[in-house]
């Protein structure tokens, strides 16, 4: 081999040592059977009422190089809403609250994720909620570690957890107690428990 071929396949080696090495993206997508979005606020100012939207979507597109340069995109089926009490379930779904006939779904779309400690993670993203879109923080642990199923399929899981004010929303009804206060608290606090699987 000459000198030069010699000389510029040396050089070729070096960049491509020197070159960072291509991050490699995986999808994965949320499992509605396995995934809910619950939440919780203050009734009469006294109790806590929980309830949960049974029909979350959406895709985790995973940096396995680099975690914070993963997005998430999660869709809520607002028509879904369930505390067990079928006249509070239908004021819900009411211009009250959500006004689902309007606006069917909520949506969570991640800008930016940073590492949080061992395991953990925050992910700012844009959250709208009846066509109001507002900046939130989601506090999340995980991912886990990627399992396999006994149908072959590659599984992680993550929580994240947020609170906030229902009034920023447009969520706004509420109504005077006697002596002061109100019947519906305005802080929300939110929280996503998702199994997501691995595209093939």
């Amino acid at each position: 081999m000459k000198l030069s071929a010699i000389r510029c396949l040396t050089l070729a080696v070096a960049a491509l040592a020197a070159y960072p090495a291509l991050a490699v993206t995986s999808t994965w997508n949320i499992d509605p059977s396995h995934t809910a979005a619950t939440f919780a606020v203050k009734h009469l100012m006294i109790s806590t009422v929980r309830g949960e939207f049974s029909k979350v979507t959406g895709t985790l597109q995973f940096d396995d190089a680099d975690i914070t340069k993963s997005t998430v995109n999660v869709t809520i089926d607002t028509t879904t809403v369930n505390t067990r009490e079928p006249n509070r379930d239908a004021d819900l779904r009411s211009d009250h609250f959500l006004d689902v006939k309007e606006y069917p779904t909520m949506t969570f779309k991640s800008k930016k994720v940073e590492k949080a400690g061992d395991g953990k993670l925050k992910i700012t993203g844009d959250l709208t909620i009846r066509g109001v879109t507002k900046e939130v923080v989601l506090d999340v642990d995980g991912p886990t570690a990627a399992v396999k199923d006994p149908w072959g399929n590659q599984r992680m899981a993550i929580s994240a957890t947020t609170k906030i004010n229902r009034q920023d929303f447009g969520v706004k009804w509420n109504a005077n107690m006697d002596g002061g206060g109100v019947v519906v608290g305005d802080d929300v606090n939110i929280t996503i428990d998702a199994e997501v699987i691995k595209a093939k």
